[in-house]
């Protein structure tokens, strides 16, 4: 909070002197950077566009961070596509099989799940955005081509930072350090179980070091600060498939305490958060007050040895600071 406080009183001084924007800018990028070391030992990136202005503030945003389930953005991405090209429909109805069940899936598992249970496309994308279902996910993420057919996608738009290589059940195998998985087709619920319970500690926690420099499914924040915007100005899709992801994000109900947490009280954020050992991840658009715009923002995290909180705690200063930045100086004028 102190560090904060600092900021504001560094900023009323910058917008009142300084004679480009582009001085500003850079402050705000080394508080960003101090804000960040001063909450968690993780390395923190950071990319966030005042999307009317279009001025941009970055940390780090050029490199690669994993994205955890902050993945399921350009999962979406590619299955809407799909749909505006009217090759799937949201309507579609698909089985859930014992196959699909996935850690990280309670709510399939524990509400949906019994032989013959078939839900919509829709529907499993809105438990993959709202609740972040890992079950869900990766029947959203085969329904749009898999892994290959979404970094396809975040190429021909432009973001090659954005890169697809597995599904969830084997990334979160993989940060887990499970070995022998058997065949897709004999997967279900228990063998996940047995096989992460099969890992010692000390090989956990030696994958979980080996993933954090692993370049498959990472993104730039930049990148996904860019794809988010398209997103919001929706020129990616129709208004109706565009209101549909949208409205996804903005009900997203997890990671309540990183962009959301020090934003004023019913500050509208759609966005969509990661989590996996070590990596704590939010990405998403703030609604500033007044005529004051947008903000789009992605803030990873990786390497952390804290507890999560601690890098939840950086996301929610990084955010916050951001908001205050573009509140008080208009799209970064000075």
């Amino acid at each position: 909070m102190q560090v904060r406080v600092l900021f504001l009183s560094i900023l009323a001084t910058v917008s009142a002197v300084a004679a480009s924007p582009d001085p500003a800018l850079a402050r705000v990028e080394r508080q960003l950077e101090l804000v960040a070391r001063a909450t968690t030992d993780a390395v923190v990136g950071i990319s966030a566009t005042h999307i009317e202005s279009g001025r941009t503030v970055s940390v780090r945003g050029g490199e690669g961070f994993p994205m955890a389930s902050a993945v399921k953005i350009p999962f979406a991405v590619q299955l809407m596509s799909l749909v505006e090209a009217g090759s799937v429909s949201l309507d579609k109805m698909v089985p859930l099989a014992p196959k699909d069940l996935h850690p990280g899936s309670g709510k399939l598992s524990e509400l949906f799940f019994h032989p013959g249970v078939s839900l919509s496309l829709e529907n499993y994308m809105e438990l993959m955005l709202v609740i972040s279902d890992n079950s869900a996910a990766d029947v959203v993420l085969r329904a749009g081509g898999g892994p290959a057919a979404v970094t396809a996608k975040m190429k021909a738009l432009d973001l090659p930072g954005i890169r697809v290589d597995r599904n969830i059940a084997l990334l979160i195998s993989d940060w887990m350090g499970a070995k022998n998985i058997p065949p897709e087709s004999e997967w279900n619920r228990d063998i996940w179980d047995r096989l992460y319970d099969a890992v010692p500690q000390q090989e956990h926690m030696a994958a979980r070091r080996a993933q954090w420099a692993d370049p498959r499914d990472t993104a730039t924040p930049e990148d996904m600060t860019k794809l988010v915007t398209r997103i919001w100005k929706r020129n990616l899709f129709s208004s109706a498939n565009n209101a549909v992801l949208l409205g996804m994000m903005e009900r997203c109900q997890t990671g309540k305490a990183r962009i959301k947490g020090l934003l004023p009280a019913g500050t509208p954020v759609a966005h969509k958060t990661g989590t996996l050992g070590g990596v704590v991840d939010d990405v998403g658009v703030i609604t500033l007050p007044g005529d004051a715009g947008h903000i789009v923002i992605s803030v990873f995290t990786k390497g952390s040895s804290r507890p999560e909180e601690a890098s939840e705690k950086a996301i929610a200063e990084v955010a916050r600071t951001v908001y205050d930045y573009f509140t008080l100086v208009p799209g970064g004028r000075n």
